[in-house]
């Protein structure tokens, strides 16, 4: 199943590149660069007006270039539009909240539902209407000793943050200390905009991660 592969993978390299890009070049560029630094998961995110003309493209680009990489969809706030990205190819689908309906459409196709929440009653709520990992969204409003203090009394959460997350070891390795599954990081991982220094930070990323 899809997601027990989004799982196993977040496993091996639980850093999740969370971008959105208008020049479908461009968005192919950035993801060759994290594929090839380590990353198999990566969020194109439905920020912009050109999403669902380039995820597409970014699709049947990862499936040719980038073997057993996931793509999945951001940023997605209704039914409609899951429905839309699924049929373009996404490979999960995530929330920056909690939209039951999202989660009903995700179910029916098989596809992993990642909703954010933020308080332990939302979080868990999020479990119970099937998701299959939930976003801690933002981050920076709560940080890792909070993500602690929600897996002490419900272990079996799988949790990934984003908002705050920063391309550091020290940074990646708290969260990932405090009990999160994975984390999201946007901007900051491809600063500097060049491929090969994206591929070095995140090598050197992962790099530290798994030492």
């Amino acid at each position: 199943m899809i997601a027990e592969k989004l799982y196993a993978l977040a496993s091996q390299a639980p850093v999740v590149p969370v971008f959105y890009e208008a020049d479908a070049a461009r968005a192919c560029e950035l993801t060759q660069a994290c594929y090839e630094g380590g990353l198999r998961i990566v969020e194109f995110t439905n920020r912009g007006e050109a999403a669902l003309t380039v995820f597409p493209e970014l699709v049947r680009y990862v499936r040719q270039h980038c073997p057993d990489m996931l793509v999945g969809i951001g940023t997605i706030l209704t039914a409609d539009q899951a429905e839309d990205f699924m049929e373009a190819g996404a490979d999960f689908v995530v929330q920056p909240v909690t939209t039951a309906e999202v989660g009903k459409v995700c179910a029916r196709q098989n596809i992993p539902w990642i909703p954010g929440a933020m308080t332990p009653t939302e979080i868990y709520q999020a479990t119970l209407l099937g998701a299959s990992l939930v976003k801690v969204f933002p981050g920076s409003a709560v940080g890792p000793g909070y993500v602690k203090a929600i897996k002490a009394p419900m272990p079996q959460l799988r949790l990934m943050i984003t908002g705050g997350v920063e391309p550091t070891p020290e940074s990646v390795q708290a969260w990932l200390g405090a009990g999160a599954s994975a984390v999201g990081i946007g901007s900051q991982l491809f600063s500097g905009g060049e491929p090969d220094a994206i591929r070095n930070r995140i090598q050197t990323l992962l790099s530290a991660i798994r030492s």
